[in-house]
Parts: C-alpha cells; sequence; structure tokens
C-alpha cells in the first residue's frame, strides 16, 4: 500500500454558518419559533438573510466541522463539498482553506445558492435555525478528486448527505475507489430521521462490508438496530462493523473492535452550547486513530475535542486543541 498524503479526507454538506443576534420581537416578527430548526428554500435564505442584522460567518456543515477539527489536531485533513460561485462559496472556499484544510472542490452553478445555515441568537442564547441546503446538495461524481481519495488514510462520510441522489452516488463511487486502494472508509449515521429514511441503505452499506469505522449516538444506534435498549442495540452492530463507535453525551462514550471494547467518561465540562459535540468527538477519536492509539486514547482524544467546542457557542474550537490533548492525554 502506497504511503498517504491526507490522515482523514471528509464529504458532506458545504454550508456557511451566518450567526447573529436578534431579540424576540425580531423572531415574532418574522413568524419564528425560538430554538427550533427548519428547511427553507432559496427565496426564503435570501430573504431572511437580507433582514438580520451584521452577522458572524464560518464555514460549516457536519463533516466539514470534522476535518476542521482534524486540522486543529495536527492532522493533515480535506474536505469535498458543494459551493456556488457567489460570495458564500468564495468565503467557505478561503474559510475552510484558512484552518488548514484541503478543499478543492470547484464551484459550480447549478443555479442555486451555496447553503447557508441561518442562526439568530437571542438574549437568552437560545439558537434558532433556518437552513437552506442549496448547492451542498448537488455534489456530483465528477466533483471528486479520484487521487485525493486514494491518498487518505480514512475516508469520513456524513449520512445527512446520502438524501439527495447525486451526492450519494458521489459517496458511493468515493466508498469504490478508497476500498480499491486499501483505504479505510468511515460513516457517521449524523440522525435518527436520516436513519428513518435510509436504515435499509445504511444497513446494505454495512453488511456488504463498506464500513470500517461507524460513528454513532446513543438514539441512532438503538434506531439502526431497531431495538430501544443500549447495550442490546450495541451488541446487534458490533460484529457486524470492524469498530464501532458509539457516543452517549454526559454518558461519556464506547469503541468496539472485535473483542475488544474501551469506553470513557465524558469530560467535565460547563455545557454552553451542543452544537458541534458529534463532529469533534469524530475528530479527535479519527486524528488518535490514524495515529495508531489505542481505542482508549482515541476515545479521550475525542471526549477533549467535544468537551472544548460545547463550552462555547459555534461549532469550531477556540482553544488550542492539540495542547489540551497534550495537557490531558497523561
Amino acid at each position: 500500500m502506497t504511503a498517504t498524503r491526507l490522515d482523514v479526507l471528509a464529504i458532506g454538506n458545504a454550508i456557511v454558518d451566518v450567526i447573529a443576534d436578534a431579540d424576540d420581537a425580531f423572531l415574532d416578527a418574522e413568524g419564528l419559533t425560538k430554538g427550533s430548526m427548519r428547511l427553507i428554500d432559496t427565496a426564503e435564505a435570501t430573504r431572511l438573510y437580507e433582514r438580520m442584522g451584521q452577522g458572524r460567518e464560518a464555514s460549516g456543515g457536519s463533516a466539514a466541522n470534522t476535518a476542521a477539527g482534524v486540522a486543529a489536531l495536527g492532522a493533515r485533513a480535506g474536505f469535498i463539498g458543494q459551493v456556488a460561485p457567489d460570495q458564500l462559496g468564495e468565503f467557505f472556499q478561503h474559510d475552510i482553506r484558512s484552518l488548514g484544510v484541503e478543499f478543492e472542490t470547484a464551484p459550480k452553478d447549478f443555479e442555486t445558492p451555496t447553503a447557508r445555515c441561518l442562526v439568530l441568537v437571542t438574549p437568552d442564547a437560545q439558537r434558532t435555525m433556518s437552513t437552506f441546503l442549496g448547492a451542498a446538495q448537488h455534489l456530483p461524481v465528477t466533483a471528486l478528486d479520484e487521487q485525493q481519495i486514494r491518498d487518505s488514510a480514512i475516508l469520513y462520510l456524513e449520512g445527512y448527505l446520502w438524501d439527495p441522489e447525486q451526492p450519494r452516488f458521489a459517496m458511493i463511487r468515493a466508498i469504490e475507489i478508497a476500498r480499491s486502494a486499501g483505504r479505510k472508509v468511515a460513516f457517521t449515521l449524523s440522525d435518527s430521521f436520516c436513519i428513518d429514511r435510509h436504515r435499509d441503505g445504511f444497513n446494505q452499506l454495512i453488511d456488504d462490508g463498506k464500513i470500517d469505522i461507524l460513528f454513532a449516538n446513543e438514539d441512532e444506534i438503538q434506531s439502526l438496530a431497531g431495538v430501544p435498549h443500549f447495550e442490546t442495540a450495541v451488541g446487534s452492530v458490533k460484529d457486524r462493523v470492524p469498530l464501532l463507535v458509539v457516543t452517549r453525551s454526559e454518558k461519556g462514550a464506547i469503541a468496539i473492535r472485535g473483542e475488544e471494547r474501551a469506553e470513557v467518561q465524558a469530560e467535565p465540562v460547563r455545557v454552553v452550547d451542543t452544537t458541534g459535540a458529534g463532529d469533534l468527538f469524530a475528530a479527535g477519536f479519527l486524528a488518535g486513530h490514524a495515529q495508531d492509539r489505542s481505542l482508549e486514547e482515541s476515545l479521550r482524544m475525542g471526549a477533549i475535542a467535544a468537551a472544548e467546542v460545547i463550552s462555547h457557542y459555534g461549532a469550531r474550537p477556540e482553544a488550542d486543541l492539540k495542547s489540551l490533548i497534550d495537557q490531558r492525554l497523561v
């Protein structure tokens, strides 16, 4: 097997997060329910974006957050995701590259703008989100850089992107390329609603031996297994994948590889905003795995990264993750 150039290459929705302060009166005027998340169309995305106050922008999306976390931990990360040739598309490209993530997907005009998540934060710290998926849902097979995939030790795929047909075909092709090159494929189930829509497809991926590392949280593993009991669900999935990683919020996380099982407690932290917790946990675990660390050490790295990101607003680390790991992983 040839040497790798990237430790983790992630594929997912390329979304720009736009975060702005708002008061309750603004939410009422816009007909928004505080603390909710809704999907919106092009017209509403443009209208609300223009109505919002001055916002803070950041490249986002679940797998993109993971790639950024991997880079923050000093590992080599890349990301594949579709943006449009517009202002937010240019911002996404510049921002994710500034974080040390390799991003080579060319902007493409699908007659729909770059995806954005418009986040309104009220004085009580509640986040009201309106998400427009736009160009992100049109990632074609032709956007893949096959050599980039072959050069990556781990291909990491976001379950959220399984919904639209074009990106699903792109991810299936990416899996074929990675496996033919002897690389590992990691998959995150992303959300219980994703599993409800694609349970058969996800199970087929697993049973066909396409997935080497499966990430899930407690609800997702139970949804995939179709049983409302954690250990029963884990028991029904663990022998179907080489490595199963399950997060349990304040109860910590587990990893199972064959007969080996490791568990860690959640890191002590004052929770401010849980956005990005799973994304950064995956980043920490994958960075540790790429460094050939033990399951327990990789889980600890995930827990430390997740704890940092939930200690403040936003889905990107603010502290030096590499230094945090060095301090705490002794």
